[in-house]
């Protein structure tokens, strides 16, 4: 993995399975009070794209990531997607050499500290416990006064898929949340920039857990 744009080892470091987990991150930080940076070079956290689950969980990976000169905090972020409890033990068996992680992944997200001192932490989206994504946990940031339409266009996924539209089951979140931002004002906007805009509400409070997580591992 080869990281641009930055000279120095980065203190704290985030891997990430996809690019909306990169684009989307620094704004939610941002509204809940954190300064992000306004460069690559200056963000409090280097968030590295990994492109798939599988490049993510490398156990080789991991194991060099954590030995990086000058490193305070590692994360991890990874989609549960259907199967939860798979993927929490593959990212148990991924990480076995560094610590002897619990059973069942902690509501309020992992944070564990390794033997050289360097802080290790996972969240599995959407909250640690379900199936889902991303996208999935930016559902919890639609706002109270939306859940008619939000309840309406999920109704509407459905029925598109009974007519055969061709998106696999597993995006049925992403379908849920694009077909609710298309009916927003401005309409179709991308999820970062609905954070951002907070057409989205980065603050609400099903959000929290997971910005108290990110706050803890990296000491902000």
């Amino acid at each position: 993995m080869v990281r641009k744009g930055r000279k120095l080892p980065p203190k704290n470091k985030l891997l990430v399975e996809g690019a909306e987990d990169k684009r989307v991150i620094p704004y939610l930080i941002e509204a809940n009070g954190v300064r992000w940076g306004e460069s690559q070079e200056e963000a409090i956290v280097f968030i590295e794209v990994c492109g798939s689950k599988t490049e993510l969980l490398d156990k080789d990976g991991i194991s060099t990531e954590l030995q990086e000169s000058g490193l305070s905090a590692l994360g991890l972020i990874v989609d549960a997607d259907d199967k939860p409890k798979d993927t929490w033990q593959s990212i148990r068996n991924a990480c076995s050499s560094i610590g002897d992680f619990p059973k069942n992944l902690p509501e309020t997200g992992l944070i564990h500290n390794t033997n050289s001192g360097v802080k290790f932490g996972v969240w599995m989206m959407p909250d640690n416990k379900t199936c889902g994504m991303l996208e999935t946990f930016l559902t919890y940031m639609i706002p109270d006064e939306n859940e008619p339409i939000w309840n309406y266009a999920k109704t509407t996924v459905i029925e598109a898929k009974n007519l055969g539209a061709p998106f696999i089951g597993n995006h049925i979140y992403k379908a849920n949340i694009h077909t609710w931002l298309a009916w927003q004002n401005p309409p179709g906007r991308q999820l970062h920039n609905a954070v951002k805009e907070e057409i989205l509400n980065p603050k609400h409070p099903q959000a929290q857990i997971f910005i108290n997580w990110f706050k803890k591992l990296y000491d902000l």
